[in-house]
């Protein structure tokens, strides 16, 4: 899906240094190798010289390198107008914003759809519905009533209520009351979008936001926990995103952050290896195998590895080939040489 504003719209954005655009989409440029965010101070290239990409980290995959003025890998910014949107939910998930209520404001709604659909693997529409949603578990939780439910999210009937309940959650609402579910939540990071879950036991999920591979480990988690997964706020995902700006600010090597990572024994074993890994170091398959007591299962540390749904916190980018060169990553071999030289900058 192109998640990308069109191509003129792009070029007056950077002319104008348009702010509103910054987390959009980024520039490279083809002569310089460099990329940017649409506000930088540089002067301006010419249009049959720049590339767009959606976030940092695509720009980095092509082989761009990130500008040493606007410093694009700092935080992937929410624009203003997304960041209103968002407050505006929190404030209030029981409001409809409809694509006529965003053109009032002068927000373009396909600008919208793409953000989010970019940012958080859903549309704008999609996010706000799960938040109302969300909000009524929470209710139902704290014993509310049904028809309470039903009223205050605006739905019309029981059965249409029941219906996106279900859509949702998986079950019917009498099922799901007081029960568990894992709360996911959005955070910026130089390396872009990660999506983060957490429950009462601890976070259970940190991945880059990417569609398949988060499909992929959403759907494991949920095969695993056998619980719901949706939008919400957890008070370990408040310590997880505090955790993250300090990590990336270079103030902090070990999280402390309760973790959850269910598992046969043996995956349990390598990912407790993993977190062994100190801070600035590596180890190669072989070795971890070793660490784990498990000398001749380096291929099948390899796949669990690979399996890891704790991104940067169980640190799985601290583990490369017997010759030191790196290996797969599922985050992609360019977000694990950007970890692994951060860290040794901070060891060193």
């Amino acid at each position: 899906m192109n998640t990308l504003p069109p191509i003129t719209e792009m070029e007056r954005a950077y002319l104008d240094r348009d702010a509103t655009y910054n987390g959009v989409f980024f520039l490279a440029v083809k002569t310089t190798g460099i990329f940017c965010r649409p506000t930088c101070p540089a002067r301006n290239p010419l249009p049959k010289h720049v590339e767009y990409f959606p976030s940092a980290e695509a720009a980095m995959t092509a082989g761009y390198r990130a500008c040493k003025r606007c410093r694009p890998l700092e935080w992937d910014d929410e624009p203003a107008w997304a960041t209103a949107l968002l407050d505006d939910i929190k404030r209030d998930p029981t409001s409809r914003i409809t694509d006529s209520d965003l053109s009032e404001r002068g927000i373009d709604p396909a600008t919208v759809r793409r953000h989010f659909q970019r940012r958080y693997g859903m549309t704008f529409h999609a996010y706000a519905r799960a938040q109302r949603m969300t909000g009524v578990l929470e209710q139902l939780d704290d014993a509310g009533t049904l028809d309470d439910a039903v009223f205050e999210s605006g739905y019309d009937s029981h059965s249409g209520f029941r219906d996106a309940f279900v859509r949702m959650f998986g079950d019917t609402p009498g099922r799901v009351r007081n029960g568990r579910c894992v709360r996911l939540s959005w955070f910026r990071s130089p390396l872009g979008p990660l999506v983060a879950g957490a429950t009462d036991e601890g976070i259970c999920l940190l991945e880059f936001n990417e569609q398949e591979r988060l499909e992929a480990q959403c759907g494991a988690l949920r095969k695993q926990t056998g619980i719901p997964l949706v939008p919400g706020a957890h008070r370990h995902l408040d310590t997880l995103e505090e955790e993250l700006m300090s990590y990336f600010a270079g103030s902090l090597r070990e999280f402390t952050v309760p973790l959850l990572f269910p598992g046969t024994e043996f995956q349990r074993r390598v990912w407790e290896g993993l977190l062994a890994i100190p801070y600035g170091e590596t180890r190669s398959y072989e070795q971890l195998a070793v660490d784990i007591g498990a000398p001749t299962a380096a291929r099948a540390v390899g796949r669990t590895n690979g399996l890891n749904r704790i991104s940067i916190v169980i640190p799985c980018h601290r583990v490369v080939s017997k010759n030191g060169t790196l290996c797969g990553y599922g985050g992609g071999l360019r977000r694990k040489e950007f970890l692994l030289n951060f860290e040794r900058s901070i060891h060193e």
